[in-house]
């Protein structure tokens, strides 16, 4: 058993250095590539054109792309996006490839890496994590890091992969948190090509605001996060335990003894002598 636990722990070891592998050379050697074409919407425009129909899946491998390697710019990527496609297509487009990339990231972590963590780490622990995770405050907790600027959100999907999270919900969660930055960044780009300026630059500064924000407080927001995450928890054990109280049967209030006086112990005996003389015959 033990021989068969190592040899599994080593295959994964392998097939994770294969994957970093894969990601690093990569990123070494067209991630630039990737960055200038994207830089330049009109180059990346006619690239996707010469592929007719199919355009729109390169677009969308493009997206995957960004989230496997993590030093492309998301945002580029997305405002190309708008300024190809449109406010509405684009937004769709990177939805798509960006849920694909973080599944296919979420997936290879959790095939590769949680073996590892149930080896190295406690079967209490991992009961704890899944219990803090589960709770309602959690969603909030997970919907506030993807939502803030600032926040990496492509390595929270790699420690994502390590978690016993529900897949359902955390691509839930992951949806409706980067859908607002998404079609911000698409909407950018379409008014971009319909050189709509004053709207571009007005939404650059209100993403430049956020962003700052989110870089300034984000150790402070998770740290909030995290301190009413705990309070919450202690709410729903206690209300639980509650719970628990008001469901159980009401019992009828038992007589408690109390120490017998020694008038109430003779007039005791004297009954009980009586009762013994009766029945003899």
């Amino acid at each position: 058993m033990l021989k068969k636990l190592e040899l599994s722990v080593l295959v994964n070891l392998i097939l994770l250095a294969v994957f970093l592998g894969v990601v690093f050379f990569i990123t070494w050697r067209y991630s630039a590539q990737v960055y200038e074409l994207i830089s330049e919407p009109e180059e990346f425009k006619s690239l996707l054109a010469s592929y007719g129909h199919a355009g729109i899946l390169v677009f969308i491998c493009f997206q995957i792309l960004q989230v496997v390697v993590a030093s492309i710019p998301g945002e580029l990527v997305q405002i190309a996006g708008g300024y190809i496609f449109g406010t509405l297509a684009g937004t769709v487009y990177s939805a798509i490839g960006i849920m694909l990339g973080y599944f296919l990231v979420f997936a290879l972590t959790r095939f590769l890496g949680y073996p590892l963590v149930k080896v190295f780490v406690s079967t209490d622990k991992i009961a704890k994590l899944t219990d803090l995770i589960k709770n309602k405050k959690s969603t909030a907790f997970l919907f506030s890091l993807f939502l803030v600027p600032g926040i990496p959100k492509d390595f929270l999907v790699y420690a994502a992969g390590l978690t016993p999270i529900e897949p359902v919900k955390f691509f839930t969660i992951v949806f409706m948190a980067r859908f607002p930055a998404l079609f911000g960044a698409s909407f950018i780009g379409a008014h971009l090509e319909q050189q709509n300026y004053s709207i571009v630059v007005s939404a650059l500064i209100l993403a430049v605001f956020l962003l700052i924000v989110g870089f300034m407080y984000k150790k402070q927001v998770i740290s909030v996060l995290s301190k009413s995450q705990q309070g919450l928890s202690l709410v729903l054990v206690r209300r639980k335990m509650k719970e628990s109280q008001d469901e159980s049967p009401n019992s009828e209030p038992q007589e408690t003894s109390l120490p017998q006086t020694g008038e109430q112990t003779s007039t005791k005996n004297a009954s009980i002598t009586q009762e013994t003389g009766d029945n003899n015959p």
